[in-house]
């Protein structure tokens, strides 16, 4: 299926471009007034406000890396299954699953729940396996 142009798919690797930043906002949320000598956001060191970071703020910001890293192999899965002519509405549904997946991740990190997190990240890992070879013949 298309919008605007771009499998659902391929908007699916807009959304989880997006899931990082998503993750920065959520670890500086409520932060950006607080004066800084009170532990508010500091824009002159961003890095290094976040790594003295505790509890949900730092798993927020943790789940900003992993997100990250994520996102290399997915784009790289979707672009592949594309190219080997995948079909389409499975391709759809896989990215989908992966993107949900990974909502749920960064949910369950920040909510410190890390065997459950462990799980949903090996599915969205499996997922993203499925979508690099659903277009193998």
């Amino acid at each position: 299926m298309k919008l605007a142009g771009l499998t659902v798919a391929y908007w699916c690797v807009l959304v989880a471009s997006l899931l990082p930043i998503v993750c920065a906002g959520l670890a500086k949320w409520g932060m950006f007034g607080t004066p800084k000598r009170e532990g508010g956001y500091d824009n002159n060191h961003p890095r290094q406000w976040l790594a003295k970071q505790t509890d949900w703020r730092a798993r927020a910001n943790a789940a900003q890396a992993n997100s990250f890293e994520a996102l290399p192999f997915f784009i790289g899965a979707v672009v592949i299954a594309h190219q080997l002519g995948a079909g389409q509405g499975r391709l759809d549904i896989l990215a989908l699953v992966f993107v949900t997946l990974r909502v749920i991740y960064i949910a369950m990190y920040v909510g410190n729940l890390p065997t459950v997190r462990s799980a949903i990240w090996a599915a969205a890992l499996l997922v993203n396996i499925a979508i690099l070879f659903t277009g193998y013949r």
